[in-house]
């Protein structure tokens, strides 16, 4: 894999000052870049190939793969590169519906699942099958019993999230985990809300599939990554071409896979360190603003420990959510609003929803690699003003 730079994961990347919308997008690594930029010279060739070019490019790829394997702890036969999260969580849904169809046609899933999973249930009821949906309490959390039994007989699959990527909720693994394993009923374990590093131990959670994404740790957009554990029965529902194992058809772009396994080498040392620093910049945020924003509601578990460190959701009342966005960018802050799932949407959020909570005025705040207490304190300083303007401006001063 091509040589990458050991720069501090703390240091701040150009033109990125008050962006609180990592979740969205962030910033490449420093040793992302160096890794993109050296391949991009180096591993131009299609590692399918037998000519010594190609044959390089194959080493990149295997040395990239191996990586990944080693820091989540799988094996280098069970990494798959996908073109993004979405496509790896769709494709391990699809794969396992597909190889178990002759046993049961029902998948369960949680409400507040990323929309790649809500949209694989869709389009298996449209099949025929069956789809069932667990509600969540207020925190957005599902009860492992409730779970547990809506996996009635002929149920094949069932998608549990890590954390939810909107308002960071835990989700309870380690107690559906097993008893699902129990039954011989496939686990898909989506996890692009945690650093590699807040895995435990994969076999814990006793999940038949895994999917994460590089941009979580400051590798690019568009680099998904599929885990299949030994023994899971999944059959590629595209037809394959011999590319990554036979799940994931067609040439992935290698400069992007090397820099992904690269900037996962040199963060994820570092990673505990980064969860803390997070932890004690949302908490601050939890902290401040309900005392400087009146009217202002909180999403998710009050315990940092039921919740990840890097996101923070909260709605305001009386305010336009699109309308505050505009007005706190022209403040120099960013952050997103709407369904984490589809970044550029306003629409109410479903996790939200099925949370039974407040969803108009949502603001989502995500912190990445680069964020800083000075992004915080920004937010912090432009918020309140921003907030009384478009109240007063709405004539809902004093309500």
């Amino acid at each position: 894999m091509a040589a990458a730079s050991r720069t501090d994961p703390g240091t701040r990347p150009g033109g990125a000052p008050g962006w609180l919308d990592h979740a969205a997008a962030t910033p490449l690594h420093p040793a992302a870049r160096e890794a993109l930029l050296a391949c991009l010279d180096d591993g131009w060739a299609d590692p399918e190939r037998r000519d010594p070019r190609s044959r390089h490019a194959r080493a990149l790829l295997d040395g990239a793969r191996e990586a990944v394997a080693g820091t989540l702890g799988v094996g280098f036969a069970e990494v798959s590169f996908a073109g993004s999260a979405t496509q790896a969580t769709q494709l391990a849904l699809l794969g396992t519906l597909r190889a178990r169809h002759r046993e049961g046609r029902r998948l369960v899933a949680s409400a507040v699942e990323h929309s790649a999973v809500l949209h694989v249930g869709q389009r298996l009821v449209a099949d025929g099958g069956d789809t069932v949906v667990v509600p969540v309490d207020g925190d957005g959390v599902v009860a492992p019993d409730a779970f547990l039994a809506a996996c009635t007989p002929g149920t094949v699959a069932a998608a549990l999230q890590a954390a939810n990527g909107e308002v960071g909720c835990r989700q309870p693994l380690a107690a559906v985990g097993p008893a699902l394993a129990e039954r011989g009923v496939a686990l898909h374990v989506d996890a692009t809300a945690l650093l590699p590093g807040e895995l435990p131990d994969v076999a814990a959670w006793q999940p038949s599939t895994l999917t994460l994404d590089a941009a979580g740790w400051g590798g690019p957009a568009g680099v998904g990554v599929l885990v299949v554990r030994p023994g899971t029965r999944w059959q590629a529902p595209l037809p394959p071409d011999g590319r990554e194992g036979g799940r994931v058809p067609g040439r992935s772009f290698l400069p992007a896979v090397v820099a992904a396994a690269a900037a996962l080498l040199v963060t994820a040392p570092g990673q505990a360190a980064l969860a803390r620093r997070h932890a004690e910049l949302t908490g601050r945020l939890r902290a401040e603003l309900p005392r400087l924003v009146p009217d202002l509601v909180l999403h998710g578990p009050a315990d940092p420990a039921a919740r990840v460190p890097s996101l923070l959701s909260f709605s305001l009342l009386y305010v336009d959510a699109e309308a505050l966005l505009l007005r706190l960018a022209a403040r120099g802050v960013v952050v997103g609003s709407g369904s984490a799932c589809v970044a550029d949407s306003l629409e109410p959020s479903h996790v939200l929803s099925a949370m039974g909570t407040l969803t108009g005025g949502n603001l989502r705040l995500s912190l990445g690699w680069p964020s800083t207490a000075a992004d915080v304190e920004r937010l912090l300083a432009e918020l309140p003003g921003a907030v009384a303007e478009l109240r007063d401006e709405a004539g809902v001063t004093g309500l």
